[in-house]
């Protein structure tokens, strides 16, 4: 619902937004995961869904052979391409998963998510900070062999929502969440493939608590099954709301779940329990590093 002047926000913004995830099991094909992604993207956008959110590395996910074979350039990638058109033709905001990056004058890729508007225009980009490098349920996955990590947090503005960006192994890092928070996100979303032996006992559990002690929504578009050489993603995309409360959440195959986001609901949650205006920032001290 667009309201004509919000009290303490911008003209144009919305008092409610609605969101939906993608949930897709991407392969090393390219022109396949394009293919599932553009219908997926469509049955998101006739939801009525304001902003839709893609998963990680949606159009190609594999060995670090696929990821080098298939990074794009921003400016000229056929999915950047794909997702500003998606953008423009669904009239939605289109918060772009991740697609690994070849950036000009960088020997290792980036696990970039791009952001386009109604009118298929970049509005912001950000490049995943924590990389999965860990050995876990047997299967090494060491993303700092192809990629580097991005320079720092990105919020956005998405459909008048201030929107907090990250990807997947960022979500065991709850300093970037509050560091969005603080700087205005009332949403962040959260692209992933988050792996199947790590999900089924820390997704939901870390999801929940990023939108609990962050007083905010957050929505996560995860993979789901199996991938190339025994990998497997735990899917159930989820959307949270400030308490905790799952608002959706994905059964174990390509789909699209939505959800109503209500900023009244957020504002009353942080009036109720104002654990962020009760910090104490004066008291908080970083251990020196080491």
């Amino acid at each position: 619902m667009r309201l004509a002047d919000p009290a303490g926000y911008p003209c144009g913004v919305t008092d409610t937004l609605r969101v939906a995830c993608v949930q897709l099991n991407s392969e090393a094909d390219k022109a396949a995961n394009l293919e599932k992604a553009a219908v997926l993207v469509a049955r998101a956008a006739a939801t009525g869904a304001d902003v839709v959110v893609l998963p990680e590395k949606w159009n190609a996910l594999g060995s670090a052979d696929v990821f080098r074979t298939n990074a794009e350039d921003l400016d000229e990638g056929e999915s950047f391409a794909a997702m500003s058109e998606w953008a423009r033709s669904h009239g939605i905001t289109l918060v772009g998963g991740s697609v690994t990056e070849r950036r000009e004058g960088r020997e290792k890729l980036s696990n970039t998510c791009a952001v386009y508007d109604t009118d298929g225009q970049l509005v912001d980009v950000y490049r995943k900070i924590h990389l999965f490098d860990v050995v876990v349920g047997g299967q090494r996955y060491w993303e700092s062999e192809v990629e580097e990590p991005g320079a720092g947090p990105v919020v956005c503005q998405a459909e008048g929502w201030q929107t907090g960006l990250t990807i997947c192994y960022d979500l065991r890092f709850p300093e970037l969440y509050r560091i969005e928070t603080l700087q205005g996100a009332e949403l962040v979303t959260v692209p992933a493939a988050f792996t199947l032996f790590t999900g089924k006992d820390h997704w939901e559990l870390l999801l929940r608590a990023r939108a609990v002690e962050n007083q905010l929504y957050v929505a996560a578009a995860n993979q789901w099954g199996k991938h190339e050489a025994g990998k497997s993603s735990y899917g159930r995309s989820m959307i949270v709301d400030p308490w905790g409360v799952v608002l959706a959440v994905a059964p174990d195959e390509d789909c699209v779940i939505s959800a109503e986001l209500d900023r009244a609901r957020m504002e009353r949650v942080r009036e109720t329990l104002p654990s962020l205006a009760n910090r104490q920032p004066h008291a908080y001290r970083w251990p020196a590093e080491v």
